[in-house]
């Protein structure tokens, strides 16, 4: 899109109040390093680390809370559940820090921000430890969203996303796998000390993550497909609904994004925990201490 074109209100929809749509917050609102949780109660324990709060904001199920920590300004959003909600988060967010929403045109010099995914995921491996602390080295998409973006094929590492279609068999009807890789910084940041390898991301909660309930699956051998998979020394470890769309959008907009999740569903196990809170609480603080320790 040329820099000049004057973006319509139908596309960048603003509030009565000059915020944006969805989020309801103005750039000034923004600091360049953000956590993003999918619990809206969650964004109350993130912030709860700051030492100053300066705005808040909340809007469906998003809340928003920007303050300071150790004198680095962060922001915490929560984006609700899926992948459809990321598209939402990720488009406005990169809207507030790279378009000018009183010109409705795009700004000559590109600000990049920094995304890291707080988050909790089903564990496909079985012989993990309890509420395990896993960072995404890579983004496993079968929710399809990607595919309506041009030029995602400049960003996505086919070669996984082929070994596993052909490994799983995966349906022709079903949408086709994409792979993204992680922020290479933000990955060498956490990686010591955490479990590494391929996040998959499904479109939803049950069936698309091989429950059932009542509805009988199409393709109930998809979670042994999956647990069995390797590409380079790497498992997939963890499922959830968020990382692909996270990890496929920040590369196309130039932004850089990591997933770190404590995995509380144990899928081969079939064991649940649900006492996983004081593991969430020591995983924000970890983050903190290597972001603005």
């Amino acid at each position: 899109m040329a820099e000049d074109k004057i973006i319509a209100p139908s596309e960048l929809i603003l509030n009565p109040d000059g915020t944006i749509y969805h989020l309801k917050i103005r750039p000034e609102n923004l600091a360049d390093t953000i956590i993003l949780v999918g619990d809206p109660q969650r964004v109350e324990m993130v912030s709860g680390f700051f030492d100053e709060i300066e705005f808040k904001a909340e809007n469906r199920e998003i809340k928003t809370h920007t303050g300071i920590l150790n004198r680095k300004r962060l922001t915490v959003i929560s984006t609700g559940m899926g992948v459809d909600n990321i598209d939402i988060v990720l488009n406005e967010l990169d809207a507030l820090a790279n378009i000018n929403l009183e010109t409705r045109t795009i700004k000559p010099e590109h600000k990049k921000l920094t995304f890291i995914r707080i988050g909790t995921s089903g564990v496909l491996q079985p012989d993990l430890p309890p509420n395990p602390y896993i960072v995404s080295e890579y983004g496993l998409g079968i929710d399809g969203v990607l595919s309506f973006y041009k030029n995602s094929e400049k960003i996505t590492e086919q070669e996984l996303a082929d070994s596993f279609i052909t490994h799983s068999g995966w349906p022709k009807n079903f949408p086709t796998p994409y792979a993204v890789k992680s922020s290479e910084t933000l990955f060498n940041l956490f990686k010591d000390g955490f479990l590494t390898g391929i996040t998959i991301t499904a479109p939803g909660f049950y069936a698309p993550q091989g429950r059932e309930l009542r509805l009988p699956l199409a393709f109930p051998e998809m979670n042994k497909k999956i647990q069995e998979f390797s590409f380079r020394e790497r498992k997939i470890i963890n499922f959830e609904m968020e990382t692909s769309a996270l990890y496929g959008l920040s590369k196309l907009l130039d932004h850089k994004a990591l997933t770190i999740c404590v995995g509380i569903a144990n899928r081969k196990s079939l064991n649940f925990n649900q006492d996983y809170k004081m593991a969430m609480k020591k995983l924000i603080e970890i983050v903190f201490d290597r972001i603005a320790g």
